[in-house]
């Protein structure tokens, strides 16, 4: 890929910009239900309900149930949120310092899947690391999420390029496939190398 290829770098957050950790939370769960994290770990899943939380179709009192039935404990909603929102780390230093210097250079965009709770934690969080981006999308609010390819022409859509000119970072491999399957290039980020590597023609 070459900047005659790509109008557009898009760019996943959690793995790729902000770190995150789900046994973090797991081991909060753990600490104030007397669960094992190992348990909790292999009795939380990624289903209909997650992804309905994740598209704003599941609010939050309800997808707090939905863990209390799923893992079967008795948290109260509080304790539950303190340990998801403990999943969210800190920004990735070398990826953010790469975007800084790429504003001006090549538009840049952030398409993350997220549910509102992390949202309003993350985005005062890396306010001055976001600030380079033109637009974020978020799973949450346009009600599409990744990999489904409706959730990348929408946003090729609003960005207004055709997709095979987006240039798309995620952490998650089954997200990269999706993005390619919709017809945009895309790099499997395994470390912030993988990206410098990528966006080193714009530097």
């Amino acid at each position: 890929m070459t900047p005659d290829d790509v109008d557009v770098l898009l760019y996943d957050l959690g793995g790729v910009i902000l770190g995150i950790d789900f046994e973090r939370t797991f081991a909060h769960w753990s600490r104030h239900s007397g669960l094992p994290a190992e348990t909790i770990k292999a009795r939380f899943r990624h289903d209909a309900q997650f992804h309905a939380h994740e598209c704003g179709r599941l609010d939050a009192p309800g997808f707090y149930d939905w863990v209390r039935r799923t893992v079967g404990f008795d948290l109260d909603d509080r304790t539950l949120q303190e340990g998801w929102i403990a999943l969210l780390g800190s920004e990735i230093a070398p990826t953010v310092e790469a975007i800084r210097k790429l504003e001006g250079r090549i538009p840049q965009y952030v398409f993350s899947n997220t549910n509102v709770e992390h949202e309003d934690v993350w985005v005062p969080r890396l306010r001055r690391a976001l600030a380079p981006m033109r637009g974020i999308f978020t799973s949450c609010r346009i009600g599409l999420r990744k990999p489904d390819a409706e959730a990348f022409h929408h946003v090729a859509r609003e960005i207004g390029v055709p997709p095979r000119r987006i240039l798309f970072f995620d952490d998650t491999p089954h997200n990269v496939e999706g993005a390619r399957a919709a017809g945009l290039q895309a790099v499997h980020v395994r470390s912030p190398e993988d990206v410098l590597g990528a966006v080193r023609p714009w530097m």
